[in-house]
């Protein structure tokens, strides 16, 4: 792939990028939000909502498949994946909307309003997200470039949280205060409305500004069984599932007990900025995104000396060590909470894209031993990953909280106070330490990648060129 034709360049990786940065604003929404909205706002137990994120992953298991087989089997004037973008786009904004609305009902409709609506969301998220990541390994065959285009992606990633960090605090307090009786269900609404806005026309921006170029072999004809055989061999795809599960358990965990760490352990007072009111929790999450773009940055500089598989792993364990050294801090010392928020969340920077850089080689390395291509069931494990970690860090979450005796909008007792210690520290450096591990074991090094990349590209040649 030498065309000029075919060179990915800067417009349309940063359209690429739009697409995680409207994704990001919604996801950081649930994954750090939307748990204590149940409890405070909503009105749900932590121990309820702890089992809903649970349970309602039952479904995801299958749909997140289903989608990169559908995805896999689109054909359209615009490609397999770009489409989704564009037909997605407005539900995924609406229900989204409705995931943070609060009906005036029963506590056992309002909880099934909940898993309704939640299980919407996931599936409307599936419905997107899914063709968004396969899209990074259609339009380019070079490992460089995916890597490249996976660091795009991350800093509007990050860009697209903080952006949601920042704003969340004004906007709910805004909106919460419209009348003269405050109302923070309406604030919550009204913001999810604005980001959903947002999220929309990005993702249109997106379909419109990137392009596919890699398409299946010719001679390929569809055969989900055959799929799914192959995918139930590839090795290296089950490590790096295991690793991203791993991973995002690590950053649900942390991201999702900060908000309670901070408001009930900590305890710390408002920052007001240019007249604006932000919770200290803003600020950290905020610093943290930032410590990720940093991380990003230095992914492929540093993967191009040591590889990406040595980058990964130092990374994590990097995260796991200094993970563990939040148990030992006393609320008073802020300052190095935030320390280690930066250097936590760098290494974490570090880690996705080459996650989702890797997910485009094992692509390349299924294609490589069978001759067949499934980039969208492939990269549909991404979506997966990323919503079971979420969940089950956002359940392990919910879990620890009632366990530990957590009251919502209630002074804590000292052994809840030493629960929202273990789920900042222990508990997430276990998932860090757990995706180092995995990716000891995994084989597809750059070098070994770089071998696979040019065969495929022979073979493509080969099969463009007239008998």
């Amino acid at each position: 792939m030498t065309s000029a034709e075919n060179q990915l360049r800067v417009k349309e990786k940063i359209g690429y990028g739009f697409g995680d940065f409207a994704s990001s604003m919604f996801w950081k929404m649930f994954s750090v939000y939307l748990l204590i909205f149940y409890t405070d706002v909503f009105g749900i137990s932590a121990a309820a909502v702890g089992t809903m994120f649970l349970l309602t992953r039952i479904w995801d298991t299958a749909n997140d498949p289903v989608m990169g087989v559908i995805a896999d089997r689109t054909n359209t004037r615009w490609g397999k994946f770009r489409p989704f973008l564009l037909w997605g786009a407005i539900p995924f904004a609406v229900i989204g909307v409705l995931t943070f609305t609060t009906p005036d009902w029963s506590p056992t409709a309002k909880l099934a309003y909940a898993y309704v609506t939640y299980t919407l969301m996931m599936m409307a998220y599936t419905a997107v997200n899914v063709p968004y990541a396969s899209l990074l390994g259609v339009m380019s065959s070079s490992s460089s470039d995916r890597t490249s285009l996976a660091s795009f992606r991350m800093v509007f990633a990050f860009a697209g949280s903080i952006f949601a960090f920042v704003l969340v605090d004004p906007l709910t307090n805004f909106f919460t205060n419209m009348s003269a009786t405050p109302d923070p269900q309406l604030g919550w609404m009204m913001t999810m409305m604005v980001y959903g806005c947002i999220a929309a026309f990005l993702f249109y921006m997106t379909f419109s500004w990137t392009r596919e170029r890699i398409a299946p072999p010719v001679a390929q004809k569809s055969n989900l069984k055959e799929d799914l055989k192959n995918l139930a061999t590839n090795k290296p795809w089950f490590i790096l599932l295991g690793a991203a599960l791993s991973t995002l358990i690590f950053n649900s965990m942390r991201d999702g007990a900060a908000v309670f760490y901070f408001k009930y352990f900590v305890q710390a007072d408002d920052l007001a900025i240019m007249g604006m009111t932000f919770g200290m929790t803003t600020a950290y999450l905020v610093l943290g995104q930032a410590a990720n773009i940093i991380g990003v940055v230095l992914a492929q500089p540093i993967s191009k000396l040591i590889g990406k598989r040595n980058t990964f792993m130092v990374a994590m364990f990097l995260a796991a060590g200094l993970s563990v050294f939040f148990f030992f801090l006393s609320q008073d010392q802020i300052m190095l909470m935030l320390v280690l928020q930066v250097l936590i969340s760098a290494c974490a920077g570090i880690v996705f894209p080459l996650l989702w850089s890797m997910y485009a080689d094992i692509a390349d390395y299924s294609e490589y031993e069978t001759g067949r291509r499934s980039t969208g069931l492939i990269f549909s494990s991404s979506s997966f990953s990323q919503k079971m970690g979420w969940t089950l860090g956002g359940a392990l979450t919910g879990w620890t909280l009632a366990f530990f005796g957590y009251e919502a909008n209630a002074e804590q007792t000292e052994f809840a106070k030493e629960g929202l210690r273990y789920m900042v520290s222990f508990l997430p450096a276990i998932g860090a330490a757990l995706s180092g591990l995995f990716m000891i074991f995994y084989k597809l090094t750059d070098h070994y990648m770089l071998k696979v990349s040019e065969e495929l590209d022979a073979r493509r040649v080969s099969e463009q060129s007239p008998n």
